[in-house]
């Protein structure tokens, strides 16, 4: 069971951790922005986990058709953060490599670009888009709680002590001090 979510760790070789790593700064960082840092640890957690079940679902099946990689490292849970931001997003298009293109486009773009990014699992990166898809389209409301829950998550170890950790950015659990914090 802890390989739900421990894959999110693994990788083979240095390429795919730097891709891993830069793919982890742009857009999850966006994304814990958005929700604040506790919520973000939530949903990293949640992704992971929906992510690999549902590869493991879709495995069997598209395995007996062509050969799949292992899911490792990050990327899933960078796809479904990317998902959620592009469902939930106020915009209509935006500007990729110079072209206006529709946001709900970026992520799926962003799948083909990624399937050439060594050691990394086109299906699961396509699991984790599709479940922060479902997420951010309003499928999965049962894992989502209040600002409130998340504010006084923000006061209870181990999240009191990441406030605490200098050159660490922490961003709030509830919009009024995310805005605040943001102001400052």
């Amino acid at each position: 069971v802890h390989r739900l979510v421990t894959y999110i760790f693994v990788y083979e070789d240095l390429i795919s951790l730097t891709c891993g790593a830069v793919i982890i700064w742009y857009f999850a960082g966006s994304f814990e922005k958005n929700v604040g840092t506790v919520k973000h640890c939530f949903l990293t957690i949640v992704f992971a986990v929906l992510s690999a079940l549902l590869y493991l679902l879709l495995e069997t099946v598209v395995s007996s058709v062509s050969e799949v990689e292992d899911a490792k490292g990050f990327m899933p849970v960078a796809f479904a953060t990317l998902g959620v931001s592009t469902t939930r997003s106020r915009m209509k298009r935006t500007v990729v490599f110079g072209v206006r293109v529709p946001v709900v486009l970026v992520p799926w773009f962003m799948l083909c670009i990624a399937w050439f990014i060594p050691h990394s699992s086109l299906l699961s990166n396509l699991c984790g888009l599709l479940a922060g898809e479902a997420y951010g389209l309003g499928y999965c409301f049962c894992l989502d709680f209040p600002e409130s829950v998340g504010s006084k998550l923000d006061r209870v170890f181990p999240f009191s002590l990441l406030k605490r950790i200098p050159g660490l950015k922490y961003i709030p659990g509830s919009l009024a001090e995310r805005r605040a914090f943001e102001s400052s």
